[in-house]
């Protein structure tokens, strides 16, 4: 078997930029699709071109709109983060948790009695 470390070291190389390749063509059809400013054409168009012809739709895309993909990830990250954020707080009860502390302790301390704090938490609750 004849394969000098050189050989091994660009075939890696290679190997390794096809999957640089790949995953910026990969993004690039992400922000395509992501971009609330550009219609449908506008976006057939683009997709068009970087799929047929990569290496111009690319340079071209990156050219034209590079300067605003950055922007776009970070408002769907924020978009994201706000979603995951209101779904965990749906999940944990929202602020009912801490009213519901904050009742309990009222009772305990005799502040109120159990008729004001049964109907303080049923209004809590619905």
């Amino acid at each position: 078997m004849n394969y000098p470390l050189l050989d091994a070291f660009l075939t890696m190389l290679w190997f390794f930029l096809w999957v640089l390749w790949i995953f910026l063509v990969g993004s690039i059809i992400v922000d395509i699709f992501r971009s609330p400013d550009l219609g449908g054409w506008a976006k057939a168009g683009w997709t068009f071109l970087v799929i047929v012809l990569p290496l111009v739709g690319v340079l071209a895309y990156l050219i034209a709109r590079g300067g605003k993909m950055h922007e776009r990830q970070v408002r769907a990250a924020q978009i994201e983060e706000q979603r995951a954020r209101s779904y965990i707080r749906e999940a944990a009860g929202g602020g009912n948790a801490a009213e519901l502390k904050t009742l309990t302790e009222l009772k305990d301390r005799g502040v109120i009695n159990m008729a004001e704090y049964e109907r303080e938490k049923a209004k809590i609750l619905s």
